[in-house]
């Protein structure tokens, strides 16, 4: 039998899950959920429930309604979409607004100063520059909200997924999340903003569709609409689509973002508000564009948002440049899946300091925000100074805070080339090496320096705890990959090398992140030529189908090494040879349709559940009869609003008089009442509750012989929290068991069935860190 939605912490007081990143167990008072990692700390999850409960006060409560509240409701979700455009666009505009200037001070004054040959003062003023902007932002991320920490990619997907985590869209993780972002990418740590402005967007349409936060006073009720879990998806699913819009200037690269990438669940009626949603941003970072263009944005530039538009002239590739394309997408592929590897190995070292507390995860950040400064300023002097091209077409050499070719040391009428791609935002570093026309501005030493370089300090940087995204830094480096293998092949090509560069940059995003249809939009988008795209998608194809042959996609990954219980779209081989009832484990806890309190109270004190199947009982010898099923949190609401009756009997319609739909909603995360806050007297718990209004009376059910694989396509396309295992034959109980999100986990499965692990696998999990002895979400 299973237990009804958590684990069983009470019998087994070392069942809650240890994440794999985690070397150690931990131990807590929450015996209701999993664990995982979530941002930079240890936090208990539960399961989202993305059914419609219809109970009898449901119903009642959607008969009661009007035409003009059904119009209000499909309004407003219509304008929280457009209020999400508005937001994430203006803090999108602001974050690279901030980043430009903040950054281009620290390399407008250190130019400066290499200008007056004052090298040690300039390194002196680089490297505190970076290290106060590392400290700041890796010091509130910690003390503040360590949920902020990562891109956040994985914990929206997880989300989306039908996974909640307390924190992660909080008003403190979001101002933390902006402010940490802003200030890391500005200390020249080599991470990006794409992904914390996607789990920006999720924040801000998570706060929007709760109608803001009760804890800090900041609420709307005009905006309290949205009163379940599928309505908040869905918001939820536009809010990271609107991230990635807003990173890139690529509104139709965000929709298939959201759409590829991070929804487990999809329809046309949120294709569409995802489509406005992105349409708005475009429109808001144009017409702050249009502003900047008059030279009122500082140091920002006229170049536009992240907007690499090297390409607008006419361009020609032949079937001979096929070949040297497929050999570089391969390479990619490759570097792609050991980029994963390594990744995934340095962040299970990083959490090994992290464990030991906020002054070392401090302290981590600063040694590799000192030693990234070291490199950045000490690498140039390796390269040689280069006469600047008679034919060049800006300035050179560049003195200030962008351009091809920077000064840096070199005399009058000379570049450094290696200056010009390392000592620059990434940004800049990128339209240098997608530049058309400039095949003779790098050397080979230099360009294989900067590929090294960014390959590992984007791997050191993204596990620290600020907030930090892998887009920008995986394109910097697949940038510099492309336009190496552009300079080895020369003259056996006609494409030229910022060509190259556009797709090292694809083959090394596609064997990272294995998206196809969303990077080549959004590679579109940011490079503003559509000829690029029959070499963009034979370039992603070949990287990803390559790149697959060895591991799995980096966020995903991340996730499974986090401990987020995600669930794929496809069900395991193994999973045929298994039944619902095979996999399903006890003890159940039932409750009858008229219960007494205090049996009601006394489940809830030693259970974690979340869910309840009810029953009725039937004449003898006829077996019960299932109800159906009642939510923990449900149960809460009506012991405390005290719906009680003296005799065991089914109540009237009356009995939803003393109840409204706003007290049934769900709430924010972590913000659901306890049963610990709830006090009853002696005379109250010998009385009854009639549990059948308040009832789903339709949940979905299993019979206890469906073959796991087709429960696993149910439970996830449904996006349900518990699914019923009902028995074939009519027997004493109307109930087998519960399936929840923890029942389909592999750990769980192979655990109960040690035969079905071939030597291979076993092998691999030996390798792993112990996982939990049993876990069990809600």
């Amino acid at each position: 039998m299973s237990s009804n939605g958590n684990l069983n912490g009470a019998d087994d007081p070392e069942s809650i899950t240890a994440p794999l990143l985690s070397g150690r167990r931990f131990v807590l008072n929450n015996h209701t959920s999993q664990v995982a990692l979530v941002g930079a700390n240890v936090s208990p999850i539960e399961s989202l429930d993305y059914e419609i409960l219809e109970n009898e006060f449901f119903k009642q409560d959607w008969r009661s309604r009007e035409t003009v509240h059904v119009f209000q409701y499909i309004f407003m979700k219509w304008f929280t979409c457009f209020l999400v455009g508005i937001i994430v666009g203006m803090i999108g505009f602001c974050n690279n607004l901030a980043v430009e200037n903040i950054a281009g001070v620290k390399f407008v004054i250190t130019s400066n100063m290499m200008l007056e040959q004052r090298f040690w003062l300039a390194f002196v003023v680089f490297f505190s520059y970076n290290l106060a902007l590392t400290l700041f932002a890796s010091t509130i991320t910690s003390l503040v909200a360590p949920a902020a920490a990562g891109s956040g990619i994985p914990e929206v997907k997880a989300y989306l997924n039908g996974v909640d985590a307390p924190g992660i869209f909080s008003i403190r993780t979001l101002i933390v999340k902006i402010v940490g972002s802003i200030t890391a990418v500005s200390s020249s740590l080599l991470i990006g903003k794409a992904g914390p402005m996607v789990h920006t967007g999720a924040c801000v349409a998570s706060l929007l569709g709760q109608g803001g936060s009760k804890k800090y006073g900041l609420t709307w009720k005009w905006l309290r609409y949205f009163k379940n879990d599928r309505d908040r998806r869905d918001l939820v699913t536009c809010g990271s689509a609107a991230g990635i819009a807003a990173s890139f200037r690529s509104p139709v690269g965000g929709l298939l973002f959201a759409l590829e990438e991070m929804a487990s669940w999809w329809r046309g009626a949120l294709l569409w508000r995802a489509f406005f949603t992105t349409a708005v941003i475009a429109i808001v970072l144009r017409a702050w564009i249009d502003f900047c263009l008059s030279g009122k944005c500082g140091l920002f530039g006229t170049g536009g948002l992240i907007m690499f538009d090297v390409y607008s002239s006419n361009m020609s590739y032949h079937l001979t440049d096929v070949p040297p394309v497929l050999v570089l997408a391969f390479v990619g592929g490759i570097l792609g899946s050991f980029y994963n590897y390594l990744l995934t190995k340095v962040l299970r070292i990083y959490n090994l300091i992290h464990e030991k507390g906020i002054f070392y995860k401090v302290l981590l950040a600063s040694s590799i925000s000192i030693f990234t400064s070291c490199l950045l300023f000490g690498l140039p002097w390796l390269a040689s100074c280069r006469p600047c091209p008679p034919d060049a077409s800006e300035a050179c050499p560049t003195i200030g805070r962008s351009g091809n070719y920077k000064k840096f040391q070199c005399p009058p009428g000379h570049y450094n080339d290696l200056a010009s791609l390392i000592f620059n935002t990434n940004d800049d570093a990128i339209r240098n090496l997608f530049s058309k026309d400039t095949d003779t501005e790098f050397q080979y030493s230099s360009v294989l320096i900067f590929l090294i370089s960014c390959f590992f300090l984007s791997i050191f940087s993204y596990g620290v705890v600020v907030p930090a995204g892998l887009f920008v830094p995986v394109i910097v480096t697949g940038a510099s990959y492309g336009r190496f293998v552009g300079m080895l092949l020369g003259s056996y090509t006609d494409l030229n090398h910022g060509l190259f560069a556009v797709l090292g940059a694809a083959s090394l995003l596609g064997g990272t992140m294995r998206m196809t249809v969303s990077l080549c939009v959004i590679i579109l988008e940011l490079t503003n030529n559509l000829l690029l795209l029959p070499l963009i998608m034979i370039v992603l194809l070949v990287s990803k189908t390559t790149a697959d042959a060895f591991n799995g996609n980096i966020y995903n990954l991340i996730m499974k090494a986090k401990g987020l219980p995600y669930l794929k779209g496809h069900a395991e081989p193994y999973m045929r040879q298994l039944t619902v009832s095979d996999v399903v484990t006890g003890p159940l806890q039932l409750f009858n349709g008229i219960e007494k309190v205090g049996n009601i109270v006394h489940v809830l004190r030693t259970t974690g559940h979340n869910g309840f199947p009810v029953i009725d009982e039937s004449p003898p010898p006829e077996p019960p009869v299932l109800f159906g099923l009642v939510l923990r949190a449900h149960l809460i609401e009506l012991l405390k609003k005290k719906s009680f009756v003296s005799t065991p009997v089914r109540t009237t319609t009356d009995a939803f008089r003393q109840f409204s739909s706003e007290d049934f909603a769900k709430r924010g995360s972590g913000n659901g009442d306890k049963i610990e806050d709830i006090e009853l007297t002696e005379e109250e718990m010998e009385m009854y509750i009639d549990l059948h209004p308040f009832t789903n009376a339709s949940p979905y059910t299993v019979v206890e012989t469906m073959s796991l694989a087709k429960a696993l396509i149910l439970f996830r396309q449904v996006g349900l929290r518990h699914l019923l295992v009902i028995p074939k034959m009519s027997c004493r109980s109307p109930i087998v068991g519960i399936l929840t999100r923890h029942d389909f986990m592999p750990e769980h499965i192979f655990r109960l069935h040690p035969t079905l692990v071939s030597s291979r696998w076993k092998r691999l999990r030996l390798r792993l860190p112990v996982r939990e002895k049993s876990f069990r979400l809600s």
